[in-house]
């Protein structure tokens, strides 16, 4: 993966069952837009809300609809080895171009076993087949430092990179030397992606990215482009864009998002999370249309919404 990578959220329908139309509908919104890859069903697209059922259908969806006009990964990480083994090989079967899987989760692992669980994952693909490593030691408990990134990567070599979301820039720059820097790093803080690509990061798998798309490519062209300038003013609306869309704190703001720019009509969250309230959701479209209209005098093509 590289460049700009949407952690796709699940849409669904009133019901909460997952809604393939307006799936398909945002991810041609999103290759359209110019990002680089997608990255359906991780944190930010409720995975381990979603039953196995479910997560083949999103995973089906998203690939047969983006039709390889940019990469798909699908994130397979879940609370049972057995579960994770068998989305892995459904992704392969239906033609996903590489896999991510969080770390084992709630239950703390020691490094032997973290080594055995990935190393039983790229047992199950081919060997031909990406995988990447998923750390996210504050919601998942267990933590891939450095030396045992190495292990895995040396032992396995279909693990290709890293998506890592927490901000410990040295940890970060290990990553980046792992197999002598043969190694791809995403890192999940979009909002730091100059940073982390000044470290040696590949690009960004974002939330914000998913209803705001334009920003963040605009963000990482300015990067490759060495344009100072535009990279701190693209910086300044990554930094409002992300404040305002709480950070990853809580979907229904991604979401909730997509109502405003007119992708879709309505949105649902997977229980025990809740839609926005009214209030939250008229703060939120008011902030974002301030920033949209402040966007559109940097970007003429902007627009808020797309129909």
């Amino acid at each position: 993966m590289y460049g700009i990578a949407p952690a796709m959220v699940t849409l669904m329908k009133e019901d909460q069952s997952v809604d393939t139309e307006s799936i398909r509908v945002l991810t041609d919104f999103l290759i359209e837009k110019g990002v680089h890859c997608l990255y359906p069903l991780g944190t930010t697209g409720e995975m381990l809300k979603l039953s196995m059922e479910e997560r083949k259908l999103v995973a089906e969806t998203v690939v047969q609809q983006a039709a390889g006009r940019i990469p798909v990964y699908i994130h397979v990480g879940s609370a049972s080895q057995t579960e994770m083994i068998s989305l892995a090989k459904h992704a392969h079967h239906i033609g996903a171009d590489g896999i991510g899987a969080v770390t084992p989760s709630y239950f703390p692992a020691t490094k032997r076993e973290l080594i055995a669980y990935y190393g039983a994952l790229c047992d199950a693909v081919p060997q031909q087949f990406p995988v990447y490593l998923y750390n996210i030691p504050q919601l998942a408990v267990n933590d891939l430092t450095s030396d045992v990134v190495e292990e895995i990567a040396k032992a396995n070599k279909n693990v290709v990179g890293i998506k890592y979301s927490f901000n410990d820039f040295r940890r970060t720059a290990e990553y980046t030397r792992v197999r002598g820097g043969d190694f791809s790093v995403m890192h999940g803080a979009d909002v730091l992606l100059p940073a982390t690509m000044a470290l040696g990061c590949e690009g960004t798998i974002t939330g914000c990215g998913v209803p705001y798309p334009e920003v963040y490519v605009a963000l990482y062209d300015a990067i490759l482009s060495k344009d100072d300038e535009a990279i701190r003013v693209h910086q300044a609306f990554a930094d409002d864009y992300a404040n305002v869309l709480g950070n990853g704190s809580n979907m229904a703001y991604f979401k909730a998002a997509l109502v405003h720019r007119g992708l879709v009509d309505h949105y649902q969250m997977r229980s025990p999370s809740l839609p926005l309230t009214q209030d939250e959701q008229n703060r939120l479209f008011a902030e974002l249309t301030t920033l949209d209209e402040q966007y559109a005098k940097l970007d003429p093509d902007f627009s808020s919404r797309i129909n």
